[in-house]
């Protein structure tokens, strides 16, 4: 066989690995893009949720992030930070059709502190902007998922408290229904998400 041969096949077959790794790469981003445009709940063998990787939550639907300080509650707020609420893309484009949330909607609210310290006896804060609240710290995580028959006992959702504090839990064990779910139920206005804070449920 000819030199001139054998640097064409080795050329071809070079080719020919170099476009079977492209396409794996591709297929293999396209399988995890899918995976995160879906993205479910995850639980372990015991049926604790485990915590959605790589803060894949902070590419979600924004929604809104209602804000109680302590500075305003007598020093002692319930949720003394930010609520920054996200909520799947898939789970929103089916809400924003059916004007129902969807089976599997996780609602992740991450809690984010107001920036220290206080400069006003309300807890504000004086900047370039103006006077107001500004995010600080994170502060761990609370979630809500929609499984009517895993969490039929809770009107169809699951609580879940990943800390507040830093660092978030790497899983927790579902709250019982007088911890987090009474108040949903008394007071959220849809299905047990309270819409009425969110503009963007509202519309």
């Amino acid at each position: 066989m000819s030199t001139n041969v054998i640097k064409i096949i080795t050329a071809v077959l070079t080719a020919f690995a170099i476009v079977t790794i492209a396409v794996a790469i591709s297929q293999s981003s396209a399988n995890a893009q899918s995976g995160e445009q879906h993205y479910v709940a995850h639980y372990t063998s015991s049926g604790e949720m485990t915590l959605p990787p790589n803060n894949i939550w902070r590419t979600w639907i924004f929604v809104g992030s209602p804000l109680t300080p302590n500075a305003l509650n007598s020093g002692n707020a319930g949720f003394p930070e930010y609520h920054n609420v996200y909520i799947q893309p898939w789970a929103y484009a089916a809400y924003r059709t059916t004007h129902e949330f969807p089976e599997g909607t996780i609602m992740f609210k991450e809690l984010q502190l107001t920036l220290p310290p206080a400069q006003n006896p309300d807890g504000s804060r004086s900047e370039a902007s103006g006077r107001g609240y500004f995010p600080g710290a994170f502060n761990g995580a609370d979630v809500t998922v929609k499984d009517s028959k895993r969490y039929a006992a809770t009107g169809g959702w699951g609580y879940f408290d990943f800390n507040h504090h830093e660092p978030k839990a790497a899983k927790t064990a579902v709250q019982p229904k007088e911890m987090c779910a009474f108040c949903h139920l008394q007071g959220a206005k849809k299905d047990e998400v309270w819409t009425q804070f969110y503009a963007i449920l509202e519309q």
